[in-house]
């Protein structure tokens, strides 16, 4: 995909549509050639041409980052990594009551967003630490949530599973730094996504009463462009940091 060239190859899990489609096309705007991988291939088309409409290379490949027994093939197929973006994620089964969830629930979500998460980046750490970076910068980044640190008792699971990604950026920040692979955390905060669509009205609601300084939904090209500035080394003298893409929903108020 980028041999020819020696473009830099960016991973993005989750990224045939919303939030992983803005990273890939942003990652392609600063020069990546991009590899998105998904458990479903719906979207991945229209992806693929807005990357390639800006001179990215793209390519698909299923992958269920639960499946941890998979990493390995799915990585020896993938090839280079200069760039992962741990974007793939799922909420909680249902909203509701915190005393009724469920073990399914609480299971699916640290599988997924965390579980999956730490041995794909492991894997693809210990590639990097033996492959040569082939230009520019290489980096690890993870896509969390205001809920790591804000609570919404509906979602408790998706909270606490949250929260754990964010412990892992820090980790796996100190333990590569000195390999020159800065790590990075991305706390999106209300964005509007298939995710949040299910309760966008009342959100929209919400927003215009001030649940954020900047009255607006974040849009999914909020967290892509940050993810490409990031990607690009735009931070060089930062890592294991925790970046609040929110419009200030972050920030205490007395």
């Amino acid at each position: 995909m980028s041999g020819a060239t020696q473009r830099p190859v960016a991973l993005v899990t989750g990224g045939r549509r919303g939030i992983g489609r803005a990273c890939c096309v942003a990652l392609a705007e600063r020069g990546f050639d991009v590899l998105a991988a998904d458990v479903e291939e719906d979207g991945a088309q229209e992806t693929a041409e807005l990357v390639r409409a800006l001179g990215g290379g793209f390519r698909f490949h299923h992958l269920d980052v639960a499946r941890v027994e998979s990493h390995r093939a799915f990585l020896e197929e993938a090839g280079r990594v200069d760039c992962l973006v741990n974007n793939a994620g799922v909420g909680a089964l249902k909203r509701g009551d915190l005393l009724e969830v469920t073990p399914e629930s609480w299971d699916r979500a640290f599988a997924v967003n965390a579980r999956g998460s730490f041995f794909l980046t492991q894997a693809v750490a210990k590639r990097m630490l033996v492959e040569p970076a082939v230009s520019g910068p290489r980096c690890v980044i993870f896509i969390s949530s205001a809920n790591a640190a804000l609570a919404s008792p509906d979602r408790g699971e998706y909270c606490a599973s949250k929260s754990a990604v964010s412990m892992l950026a820090r980790l796996f920040a100190l333990r590569l730094a000195e390999a020159g692979i800065a790590v990075h955390e991305i706390r999106p905060g209300v964005i509007r996504t298939d995710l949040t669509a299910p309760v966008s009205e009342a959100y929209t609601r919400r927003i215009a009463d001030g649940l954020s300084p900047i009255r607006r939904w974040g849009e999914a090209g909020d967290i892509g462009r940050t993810v490409a500035m990031l990607a690009a080394g735009d931070l060089p003298f930062s890592t294991g940091d925790a970046l609040h893409i929110d419009g200030g929903l972050h920030i205490g108020r007395l």
